[in-house]
């Protein structure tokens, strides 16, 4: 797998892996399907395109997910926006293999910060398992982070 900068002529097939993505946490608890905001907005991740935010997922030159990336403290630190990889993928080690990729994609970065609903036992799961600490909770989201060597 590799994660590359998003190409202006996939946006449209990486919100489709978004959309499905997300409309899968049904799935796994989410009362409707409206989060995270934008996600199905091809408006939206164009802009994310233009200020370098949006990544895409590539295996075998297919694209299979993508990512939202946001390098703050100048560089030092890494607040990621949101992963998705398509749900044919699911269950497969795509999502490991992807934050694999993301925790080493910049060289600079000293500490990793994300956030995901409380309602997502998938997603919180998930991030304990590759390492990430809770730092806090309010209402509605659990916030992790992960220091890099």
């Amino acid at each position: 797998m590799k994660l590359v900068q998003a190409e202006q002529k996939q946006i449209e097939r990486i919100v489709d892996i978004s959309k499905a993505a997300f409309d899968s946490d049904i799935a796994v608890g989410a009362s409707s399907v409206e989060d995270p905001p934008e996600y199905d907005s091809v408006a939206w991740h164009e802009q994310m395109f233009n200020e370098r935010h949006l990544f895409q997922v590539e295996k075998d030159g297919e694209i299979v997910g993508g990512a939202l990336l946001f390098l703050i403290e100048d560089g030092k630190m890494l607040y990621i926006g949101r992963i998705f990889v398509d749900p044919i993928h699911h269950r497969k080690g795509y999502g490991i293999s992807l934050m694999e990729l993301v925790e080493s994609y910049y060289p600079s970065v000293k500490k990793i910060v994300l956030d995901t609903p409380i309602w997502n036992v998938r997603t919180n799961a998930f991030y304990k398992k590759l390492g990430y600490s809770e730092v806090k909770r309010d209402e509605g989201f659990v916030y992790y982070q992960k220091e890099l060597d």
